[in-house]
């Protein structure tokens, strides 16, 4: 007999990493334009849904004179939302980043107001908000597009020394640090973890190695888990929340929303949870909502919209050849791409409650406004430049 052919020798044997390259093939496009124009359209369709169910809501939860006032701001929000998407779309990442070490120091000042007098406006026991000049807003949002614009600079700077765990990890890890035990002790442990996953993907797919990352990201992460379970109580009991050890009729009713739904729903205006004294259902809970009105079919079309958002995002990051706009394409859209994954599996019980918003349905000025700047930089990305380095190779890792 022959030597035994090893089965990683097999010509057919499907592993992770040539089927991740596969996918990526398939999603490249040779003109970034056409990525671009559907993510758009996915926004915008998204953020139509999010009119209908927040008038909806509004519908049967304010009083008649205040429900019009409360569908005018919805629709403002919304025109402001767009108005933030052309003007990152006008701006693109290359026109900040000169800018960079500016909004990198009013990021940690405006973080660092969250623990200041009278700037400070606390909400449920959290200092995740400040009041500036009479305009309230959360500034880890806005962190998180800085802190990913600045990562994707200093990766591009380094070139192939950003692999080196002392001169280009560490200083990245450090800056991240920063922010991350801003935002963690305001408290907000999930914008921090989801501000650090951000940081650490966009420096992965930059050039750093892929264990020092990971190692950093679970040793940094998991440490802040932990601590937050033993010595926070409202977060211990969010985690029994969703180990089920303990009660919880926010979360309860929510399920039972989905649950009542059924395949078409009980009818837009018809639903009962949000009479139920289940608060933010309009922002935090809005999935189940969605359920429990437009049933599965319903949650399909937003899952399917969400689906559509990564798959368009993913055409875009692998079609644009420079280095920079790449990078922060990648990291602003995977801030958002997470950040409505987080929702939805909070909702369906998935993982432990945490005030999240579904981007561009929820209810929330600041988050929408900030979201969709996200996608009008990453879009801007798109637009045609000068000259152009091919980022395939990071992106393809």
């Amino acid at each position: 007999m022959g030597p035994r052919r090893k089965r990683s020798d097999h010509p057919d044997q499907l592993t992770i990493a040539s089927w991740l390259s596969g996918l990526a093939r398939r999603a490249e496009a040779p003109d970034p334009s056409r990525p671009a124009l559907g993510l758009f359209c996915v926004v915008v369709v998204m953020m139509s849904v999010g009119v209908l169910v927040q008038a909806s809501h509004a519908s049967t939860t304010l009083p008649p004179d205040v429900f019009t006032d409360e569908l005018v701001g919805q629709i403002l929000v919304r025109i402001a939302a767009l108005a933030a998407i052309l003007v990152g779309f006008r701006i693109r990442p290359s026109g900040l980043r000169h800018l960079l070490p500016v909004l990198t120091a009013v990021s940690l000042v405006l973080l660092a107001l969250c623990y200041v007098e009278p700037f400070s406006v606390i909400k449920n026991g959290a200092r995740r908000w400040i009041d500036l000049f009479g305009v309230r807003f959360q500034p880890s949002e806005l962190a998180r597009i800085v802190l990913v614009l600045w990562i994707a600079d200093r990766c591009v700077r380094l070139g192939p020394r950003v692999g080196d765990f002392r001169r280009g990890v560490m200083p990245i890890l450090a800056l991240a640090l920063v922010f991350f035990g801003l935002v963690v002790f305001e408290t907000d442990l999930g914008g921090a973890l989801l501000l650090l996953i951000c940081a650490m993907s966009t420096l992965w797919v930059g050039g750093a190695q892929m264990m020092p990352v990971a190692v950093s990201m679970v040793a940094i992460g998991g440490g802040a888990i932990t601590a937050a379970t033993a010595f926070i109580p409202y977060i211990g009991d969010r985690v029994g929340m969703w180990l089920g050890s303990v009660e919880n009729a926010q979360v309860t009713e929510a399920v039972r929303a989905i649950a009542a739904g059924g395949l078409f729903g009980v009818g837009l205006g018809h639903g009962t949870a949000r009479t139920a004294g289940i608060p933010y259902f309009q922002s935090d809970y809005v999935f189940a909502q969605i359920g429990e009105e437009l049933g599965l079919v319903g949650l399909v079309l937003v899952l399917g919209l969400l689906l559509s958002f990564l798959w368009h995002a993913l055409r875009l990051v692998l079609s644009i050849r420079d280095r920079y706009e790449a990078l922060v394409a990648f990291g602003l859209l995977v801030s958002v791409g997470l950040q409505a994954m987080l929702h939805v599996q909070v909702v369906s019980g998935l993982a432990p409650p945490k005030g999240t918003i579904l981007p561009f349905i929820s209810d929330g000025g600041t988050s929408l406004i900030v979201s969709s700047l996200a996608v009008g930089l990453a879009l801007g990305a798109a637009r045609p430049t000068v000259t152009a380095t091919s980022v395939r190779p990071a992106l393809a890792r």
